[in-house]
């Protein structure tokens, strides 16, 4: 009877840890270079491509992107929700577009389904010499 009771114990401890772990790892994007290539009639500028895939219920962590970074955001499917700067959060479907200006806080964005996953693509001008497109901000 002691066995079982020591077992039973051990089996929803460890449950509870378990539950602990899977809650503080967050589910975020995949970023996938779809293209990147000099802009031939704009010395020093470089257009690049990224595709954002979110699963269900997944978010970036708040960041900004390179100083030079003008970008054209498309929603490919699902819907993402979208926070730039001191605009409101929108929910952006499949086929609708956004952009962020050079220098902006992209504060919030996330899959809007907890159910279904969302695809975006990122299209970045960015001058050639910003290698890193993407910092988080803590």
């Amino acid at each position: 009877m002691k066995v079982r009771s020591v077992l039973l114990s051990l089996v929803a401890a460890m449950s509870l840890a378990l539950t602990g772990v899977a809650a503080a790892h967050d589910v975020s994007e995949t970023v996938i270079p779809n293209f990147s290539m000099a802009i031939p009639n704009i010395p020093g500028k470089s257009l690049t491509a990224v595709e954002v895939v979110y699963p269900p219920g997944s978010a970036s962590h708040p960041h900004t992107h390179a100083k030079s970074a003008f970008i054209y955001a498309y929603v490919v499917s699902g819907s993402v929700v979208s926070k730039v700067n001191d605009e409101p959060a929108r929910v952006y479907k499949a086929g609708q577009s956004f952009f962020e200006k050079p220098g902006s806080l992209h504060a919030v964005s996330r899959n809007a389904s907890k159910t279904k996953p969302a695809r975006l693509l990122a299209v970045f001008v960015v001058d050639s010499d910003d290698k890193q497109l993407t910092t988080n901000v803590k």
